[in-house]
């Protein structure tokens, strides 16, 4: 058999076909000088896309921006940045993990590496935040009985001696008792629902449709509100009143991340899932409920946070909206999810279809 002597630039480019890793090259204008076919399956582009593109033109945001790429190449050091959040002009977003090396061929360009991690990231981040949501839950419900028992003598002692003073000094009891009740009612808050789901066979875009009325009546004319609902999601068991109450947390705090937006808008959208994995269970089906608004974004010292107790992105908040949300979603067996960057905020709610469960 005849040997097929092949040059070395043919085998780099033969190799590189054959990575399951995303590689491109970048001139220094940030121009695509080359990629391999793993880059489109990652960015869901053809070639023609792809080929000599502006690279930061091809998303709607990044969080590396042609800033770092700039300032690698003058000074000669490569980077590796992980978790990288992408959005693709379709709407489409990415968490990214990308490697970026400084190679010269024979003029300096970029090599970039990007590994898709959506999928492994979400399974990962799923299993921690439902741990630490449940020990979070368990630590709020342990301080708040401990405040109650306390606080409910008193104001049984406060009450005792208001029978006992003359009407004028009555004020302070008062005072007493009122801030006892005030501080109850914030404790029966972080105690959350305490009444298990009571699943009735029910239609998911009635309960959303009540949750939108409901808001446009909180604040009429504000906000715009879009509408689109996959028709094709059964009725299934859930509760209507929990579950109206999680979603029309979110939408609220949407409102009021919209303050100062101009032409605020808050899409609704429902989808059903295929084979969907939720905490470790595989689902035929799985309903789907986004809330995405085009507000500024949430702070990213708090998104790891989110649904902790008492953590809010607001003056005067008091965070207990998202947290609240959350223990009522995983009473369904479901998540709730949030990607943000600056002009959307997108939460997920992610609901088994209990009865098509593996």
């Amino acid at each position: 058999m005849a040997n097929t002597v092949i040059s070395t630039e043919q085998l780099h480019i033969h190799i590189s076909e054959h990575l399951t890793t995303a590689v491109m090259l970048l001139d220094a204008q940030l121009t695509v000088r080359y990629f391999n076919t793993a880059c489109c399956a990652v960015l869901g582009l053809g070639e023609k896309r792809l080929s000599e593109q502006y690279f930061p033109d091809l998303f709607l945001h990044c969080d590396i921006t042609a800033q770092h790429f700039t300032s690698a190449l003058s000074s000669k050091q490569g980077f590796g940045v992980s978790d990288v959040q992408a959005v693709l002009a379709d709407g489409r977003h990415l968490l990214l993990d990308i490697s970026v090396t400084l190679c010269e061929t024979p003029v300096e360009h970029l090599l970039l590496e990007l590994r898709q991690v959506d999928q492994q990231r979400k399974i990962s981040l799923e299993s921690l935040q439902q741990h630490q949501h449940l020990a979070a839950r368990e630590l709020i419900r342990g301080l708040a009985h401990e405040i109650k028992n306390p606080l409910g003598g008193l104001r049984g002692a406060a009450q005792l001696l208001e029978e006992s003073l003359p009407e004028e000094l009555t004020e302070y009891t008062q005072l007493i008792i009122a801030q006892a009740d005030r501080l109850r009612n914030l404790v029966d808050r972080l105690l959350g629902p305490y009444r298990p789901a009571q699943r009735t066979r029910s239609n998911l875009h009635q309960m959303i449709e009540q949750v939108r009325q409901l808001a446009i009546m909180d604040n009429p004319g504000q906000v715009q509100f879009n509408r689109d609902y996959d028709p094709s999601i059964p009725d299934f068991a859930f509760d209507p009143e929990l579950l109206e109450q999680a979603l029309l947390n979110i939408v609220r705090n949407a409102q009021q991340a919209l303050d100062q937006t101009d032409n605020p808008v808050i899409s609704l959208q429902s989808r059903v899932l295929h084979q969907h994995t939720l905490h470790g269970k595989r689902y035929k089906l799985v309903a789907l409920i986004r809330v995405i608004d085009n507000g500024p974004g949430i702070p990213a010292e708090i998104k790891d946070t989110l649904f902790y107790p008492m953590v809010s992105g607001k003056a005067g908040g008091t965070g207990l909206g998202l947290s609240i949300a959350q223990t009522l979603i995983h009473q369904h067996g479901g998540w709730i999810d949030c990607d943000s960057w600056p002009g959307h905020t997108e939460f997920t709610l992610y609901l088994p279809i209990a009865d098509t469960e593996d």
